[in-house]
């Protein structure tokens, strides 16, 4: 009896939730955040949109999933990273908490629409909870208190996760849609405009702006002013505090 598929044709592969997640990663990192819906996967997988809803419930559940797809990638990453010896000084959590931190970094400008997901979960992601359980493990071989590890969470917010909010971000210059149509540099034009207007009234933010570069031209940017030099130098400050403060608690 022969099989209703034709003769000599490949098996369609089975969809799974991980295809289906995997996918939607693939569809955000070529299109941009905003072209991710149920249908656009839907085609991208060859499939009608209902078969999505075996495998998401809906698009708050896609989303879930992608960040836990994109933890899962951040978190291969720092398994590469050279582990810290029994016998490694106290001294040397700091150094590889930085290392740790750039890795996840690394893999974010990988998919800068990661970032912005990230910000709107509200379910915990297990992914995400034992990579934070990972510093706290570098912290506490750095002889910080659990106090101090709760301050210091608290401190680094997203930034432990590779991504910092930025101050000043004009519509349209996020990491979503930067992603997804080169609408940042039009953003970031127009909001220059906009402040040399306005020279008057806020002549320090113009001057600076005049003397500042926003892009380093090395595509490590995930948002306005964002790019590896102000993600560095703020990690660096947050870091070398944390360190102050644990050598006071070991006194």
């Amino acid at each position: 009896m022969t099989s209703p598929r034709t003769a000599g044709t490949a098996p369609r592969s089975v969809l799974t939730r991980a295809r289906v997640l995997e996918s939607a990663v693939a569809l955000a990192d070529r299109e941009g955040l905003g072209a991710l819906t149920m249908r656009s996967l839907a085609r991208e997988l060859g499939i009608e949109a209902m078969s999505l809803y075996h495998h998401v419930a809906n698009k708050e559940d896609l989303l879930d999933g992608v960040v836990d797809v994109v933890a899962a990638e951040i978190q291969d990453a720092v398994a590469q990273l050279d582990p810290l010896s029994d016998g490694a000084p106290r001294s040397a959590w700091k150094p590889a908490m930085r290392r740790q931190i750039l890795t996840a970094r690394a893999v974010l400008l990988r998919h800068p629409w990661a970032s912005t997901v990230l910000e709107t979960r509200k379910n915990f992601s297990l992914p995400v909870i034992r990579y934070y359980d990972s510093l706290i493990g570098l912290m506490r071989r750095g002889g910080f208190s659990y106090d101090l590890v709760h301050h210091a969470m608290h401190a680094l917010g997203s930034r432990a996760l590779g991504f910092s909010q930025e101050l000043f971000e004009p519509d349209g210059a996020t990491a979503g849609s930067a992603a997804g149509g080169g609408t940042k540099e039009g953003a970031d034009d127009a909001a220059t405009a906009m402040l040399r207007q306005m020279a008057e009234q806020v002549p320090h933010m113009v001057e600076m702006m005049a003397a500042v570069s926003h892009e380093d031209g090395t595509g490590s940017t995930l948002g306005w002013c964002d790019d590896q030099t102000e993600f560095e130098f703020g990690l660096d400050i947050i870091l070398d505090g944390l360190d102050r403060m644990a050598e006071r608690e070991r006194r």
